[in-house]
């Protein structure tokens, strides 16, 4: 039986390898590729925000009886995340290589410090809280979240 935090640290680690290779293409300027990668990057990110926000979130919310804490912050990292795809998008579809550079490095020191509070604090916690449930909750996760 996975855990939650064995599922989504999986597919942080999915996300991320998936961000790399859309930005190397665009910071060298291979627009062709560049476009199709970011896709499938934001799409995958999207639905792991999603899952998050429609599965862990409400589930870890409910068992301690409080939508403050640890995932409020974490929907607000994700909100800041969202806008910073948007503003990249926004700089693919200019080909602008130095704002796209900026942007993405804006999202990925954010996702870096987003992922580490999520592995070594929200994800163990969400395990132990969740016990009862975690591995029902740690698949349905899996497959909103494919590797």
């Amino acid at each position: 039986m996975s855990s939650i935090r064995d599922v989504l640290a999986q597919h942080h680690q999915h996300c991320d390898e998936l961000f790399s290779t859309c930005e190397e293409a665009c910071l060298d300027k291979r627009w062709d590729a560049g476009g199709p990668a970011f896709a499938q990057f934001r799409a995958a990110f999207a639905g792991h925000l999603a899952a998050e926000e429609s599965l862990l979130f409400p589930a870890f919310e409910a068992a301690m009886g409080s939508s403050a804490g640890p995932t409020q912050v974490m929907k607000i990292e994700h909100e800041q995340m969202r806008g910073l795809l948007a503003a990249m998008e926004r700089a693919l579809a200019a080909q602008d290589r130095n704002d796209f550079a900026g942007q993405a490095d804006t999202l990925l020191i954010l996702m870096q410090q987003h992922n580490l509070k999520e592995e070594n604090i929200l994800y163990p916690m969400c395990d132990n809280v969740l016990a009862a449930d975690a591995g029902d909750l740690a698949a349905r996760l899996g497959a909103a979240c494919p590797s």
